[in-house]
């Protein structure tokens, strides 16, 4: 009886399609749903934050420049990873990517633990002309990154992400475009700022204070990643908290 079943679905080549299908949909289920209805499928880390408005536009440019082609932004949980770029990689850290920057090629290093490695103008050195830093690099050169940066969207942009999930409250939207200035101005009042987004960088990535360009953007974004959890406080257990 099993034979002839089994031949008979071989053989209707619609059969053998539509069982298949609902196989392969039971399967996913059973995979997906679950990671819904689970509140710590995503671990609620100390220190992590929504992107600030400067960070977010040089994620944009990260993105619209291609860097994920060449740059993943995931450490493995192997040693040789640990040893090399630091903690493995958390899944709180890309909670408000949207999309996440893993990546999957390696062509230049991983920077799931940039921030805070090389100074601000090591950056925008590298950025400018990477082979006066690194003679055998092959990124290309990104020095048109000094004109102004265009940020006259940003708070639709906070609002587009609070839509798919990201926590801006009103009052971050609604100052985003000061947030965004202050951060590249030193100078400039940040108390605001500060509460909005605590451990954010004020800083004049570019080395000019005068004029925030998509350089300053970039580099913000840089200096930010892997700065926001303090690893060594990170255990098994405070991951499991909500």
């Amino acid at each position: 009886m099993k034979r002839f079943t089994h031949a008979l679905i071989e053989k209707n080549l619609i059969l053998l399609g539509v069982l298949t299908l609902l196989t392969v949909a039971i399967g996913g289920l059973v995979q997906i749903v679950p990671l819904f209805l689970v509140e710590t499928t995503i671990e609620r880390v100390q220190g992590i934050r929504p992107y600030t408005p400067l960070e977010l536009m040089g994620r944009n440019i990260y993105v619209r420049e291609g860097c994920y082609l060449c740059h993943s932004q995931m450490v493995r949980p192997f040693r040789d990873e640990a040893e090399r770029y630091g903690h493995y990689s958390l899944a709180a850290e890309s909670m408000y990517d949207h999309p996440f920057q893993w990546g999957s090629k390696r062509t230049g290093p991983d920077l799931a633990r940039v921030g805070g490695r090389y100074s601000d103008d090591w950056h925008a050195a590298h950025l400018r002309s990477p082979r006066d830093l690194v003679p055998a690099s092959v990124m290309p050169p990104y020095a048109f990154l000094d004109r102004p940066l265009d940020a006259e969207a940003i708070r639709a942009h906070l609002r587009a992400q609070r839509g798919v999930g990201v926590p801006y409250s009103d009052e971050m939207v609604a100052e985003a475009a000061n947030d965004l200035a202050t951060q590249a101005t030193p100078e400039a009042d940040a108390s605001g700022f500060s509460r909005r987004y605590p451990n954010a960088r004020q800083a004049a990535f570019d080395a000019d204070p005068k004029v925030v360009t998509e350089m300053d953007a970039l580099v913000a974004y840089l200096q930010m990643l892997g700065t926001l959890v303090r690893f060594s406080d990170v255990t098994p257990d405070q991951l499991r908290q909500p």
